[in-house]
C-alpha cells in the first residue's frame, strides 16, 4: 500500500498538469508520438522502406549541393554546414528516413511492444543501405551538373580520411550520433513548422559545419568528391564507414536514447500493461 507522501505526491501531479502520469505533460505526449510514429516506421512495408530509404540519400544530396553553393561564394564551413541543413528539412518535410533518426523513435515502439526487434532491424539494415545507394548517385547527379564545384568537394571530403580513428575522431563520431538523435527528438516535442526549420538548420551547423563523423551525410560528401575525381579507394571509405557507424550508434542511443527510456519508464511500463492486456488470448 502506498504511504500517505506517495499519495499526496500523485494528487499534486494530478493538480498541476492535465495527466495523471508520474512525468511532465510534455514528456507524456512526446512519449505517445514517438511510439506511434516508431510503430509506422517499424510496420512498412519493404517497398516503403526502400523508398523512403533512397529519398533519405536524395534529400542528402540537396543539402550537399546547398553547402556547395555557400562554400564555393563565401568559404565559410560553417555557413556551408548550414547550408546543409536545407537537405534535412526536405528530409523531414518529405517524411524520408535517415539512419540515426532511427535510434529513439522506433526503439520506444520496440520497448513499449508496438514492434519487435527483427523489424527494428530490418528498418535500420534497408536505411542504411539505401541512404548510401540514393546518395551516391544523386551526388553523381550534382557532379556531373556543377563541376565547378569540383575542388571543394574534394578538399571537403579528404579531411574526413586524412586521420582515421583517433581520440578526436572517434569524438567526432559520437557527437554526430547524439546530435542527429537530439534533433529528433526535438521536433517530436514540437509540431511547428518553424521548428522544424530551425532544428534542420542547427543540425547541419553542428554535424557538417563542424566536419563531425556521420556515416550517411559525410559520406554523400566523400562520394561526391570519388565522383568529381579524388583518389579515394572504396576501401579506404568502407574502412572509415566500419568504424564510423558503430560510434554514431553509440552516440545516439547510449548518450541519449536509453536515459530517456530510464526518465520515461513509467510510461513505458503502463504502455507495455496496455499491450499485454489487448494481446488475443488462446
Amino acid at each position: 500500500m502506498p504511504d500517505h507522501s506517495e499519495q499526496a505526491e500523485a494528487e499534486e501531479r494530478r493538480r498541476l498538469g492535465t495527466s495523471d502520469e508520474p512525468v511532465e505533460d510534455a514528456l507524456v505526449q512526446e512519449f505517445e508520438n514517438t511510439v506511434a510514429e516508431g510503430a509506422n516506421r517499424l510496420n512498412r512495408t519493404w517497398r516503403a522502406l526502400v523508398v523512403t530509404g533512397l529519398f533519405g540519400g536524395i534529400d542528402v544530396g540537396i543539402g550537399l549541393l546547398a553547402m556547395l553553393a555557400v562554400l564555393d561564394a563565401t568559404g565559410s564551413k560553417l555557413l556551408g554546414g548550414l547550408a546543409f541543413g536545407v537537405g534535412l528539412y526536405a528530409l523531414r518535410l518529405a517524411h524520408s528516413e535517415l539512419f540515426t533518426e532511427d535510434f529513439l523513435v522506433p526503439i520506444n515502439a520496440v520497448v513499449a511492444r508496438h514492434g519487435t526487434w527483427w523489424q527494428l532491424v530490418r528498418l535500420w539494415t534497408t536505411t542504411l543501405v539505401t541512404n548510401l545507394v540514393g546518395g551516391w548517385a544523386f551526388t553523381w547527379l550534382v557532379v556531373a551538373a556543377f563541376p565547378r564545384f569540383d575542388d571543394v568537394l574534394v578538399e571537403s571530403a579528404t579531411g574526413y580520411l586524412e586521420d582515421g580513428l583517433t581520440l578526436e575522431t572517434g569524438a567526432l563520431a559520437l557527437l554526430a550520433g547524439f546530435t542527429i538523435t537530439l534533433i529528433t527528438r526535438m521536433n517530436q516535442g514540437s509540431s511547428e513548422g518553424i521548428a522544424t526549420l530551425a532544428n534542420s538548420l542547427i543540425s547541419g551547423f553542428l554535424v557538417v559545419g563542424l566536419a563531425m563523423h556521420h556515416g550517411a551525410l559525410t559520406s554523400a560528401i566523400i562520394f561526391g568528391a570519388m565522383h568529381a575525381g579524388a583518389h579515394i579507394p572504396y576501401l579506404d571509405w568502407l574502412v572509415w564507414f566500419c568504424w564510423v557507424i558503430p560510434l554514431n550508434m553509440i552516440g545516439g542511443l547510449v548518450i541519449l536514447t536509453i536515459p530517456r527510456l530510464v526518465r520515461t519508464w513509467e510510461l513505458v511500463r503502463e504502455e507495455r500493461t496496455a499491450q499485454d492486456g489487448a494481446a488475443p488470448t488462446g
